[in-house]
């Protein structure tokens, strides 16, 4: 049974950082792409970045590109997303997501593991 576990959401204020982690467990393979996504109220969930394999590669999208940063380390199971310089449009859930079978891009049409999701609201 694939699991995937978020951590790390909570109130901050404008310009704060957080870090998000994602603990997976189960037939996530460190050969398998990972993404991060993202929910408002109200609005589709969204794609905010995703990792290949072995840190080979990564992409984030416009909205946070400079400020969000994606890693894994397979060895521990862990992928994180680092947030600086939060925006009140920021606020949202964030899911992380495996992709198996795709090495270098987990688009949310081909995510087939995810979190059950994490917080982060940014307020003053």
């Amino acid at each position: 049974q694939v699991q995937l576990v978020e951590s790390g959401g909570g109130l901050v204020q404008p310009g704060a950082s957080l870090t998000l982690s994602c603990t997976t467990s189960g037939r996530v393979f460190a050969g398998d792409a990972m993404g991060w996504f993202r929910q408002a109220p109200g609005m589709e969930r969204e794609f905010v970045a995703d990792i290949s394999y072995h840190n080979a590669s990564f992409s984030v999208d416009n909205s946070v590109a400079g400020r969000f940063s994606i890693s894994r380390d397979d060895a521990k199971h862990l992928l994180w997303l680092q947030m600086n310089d939060l925006k009140p449009e920021d606020t949202a859930v964030y899911f992380c997501a495996a992709c198996p079978g795709r090495s270098f891009t987990c688009p949310e049409t081909e995510a087939v593991y995810w979190g059950q999701g994490t917080q982060v609201t940014v307020s003053s």
